[in-house]
């Protein structure tokens, strides 16, 4: 009897690590992979000069954008990237941050000057790596107007990732809703 509780005595401790382990694991795994300077550089190159565009939403705005988009706006601020070269538009760039599952993920979405989807980067997940929506799948997106991007609408799903499709999809959707209303139908 002593010797078996001398026996589970000793194995405390590693029953303990692996307990910290596993609870510390998801922050752990957490990845940034671009700062937003970084971000920006992706977005329109080295050379590109690039502005920031604050745009205050009317109501109206708000509730045109939720109807495109099939999204809730939390806010009627909203900040747009202005890319240029010289006197060239390179186009337009937001980054977007949404709750996954019980994380965030933070994207950058390029648009081109006309609102087209040029790119979509993933800047940080911090949701499990199996997760995370990849370069392929995005560049898959590239093109589409903002109805054909839904899931099961036009775009396929990731098997076992239908919440990061769903957050990924919704953030595209929103941002081109904002540029189609308050950027290119701006007077």
């Amino acid at each position: 009897m002593q010797r078996n509780v001398l026996r589970s005595l000793k194995s405390l401790p590693i029953f303990f690590i692996f307990v910290v382990y596993f609870a510390l694991s998801g922050p752990l795994l957490a990845n940034v992979y671009y700062s937003k300077e970084e971000a920006l550089e992706i977005a329109f190159g080295k050379d590109g000069q690039v502005e920031s565009v604050p745009i205050f939403l009317t109501e109206q705005q708000k509730e045109t954008i939720e109807k495109i988009s099939q999204t809730k706006l939390e806010g009627q601020l909203y900040t747009f990237f202005k890319g240029m070269k010289g006197d060239t538009l390179l186009g337009f760039a937001a980054i977007e941050s949404q709750t996954v599952r019980t994380q965030a993920e933070t994207l950058l979405v390029v648009l081109s000057p006309t609102g087209e989807l040029v790119n979509v980067e993933v800047l940080a997940f911090h949701e499990p790596m199996e997760y995370k929506p990849q370069k392929l799948w995005l560049e898959k997106l590239f093109k589409r107007p903002v109805d054909q991007l839904r899931a099961h609408h036009g775009v396929d799903a990731i098997s076992g990732a239908t919440l990061s499709v769903k957050s990924t999809l919704d953030q595209i959707r929103k941002v081109m809703a904002v540029y189609q209303v308050a950027i290119a139908e701006a007077p």
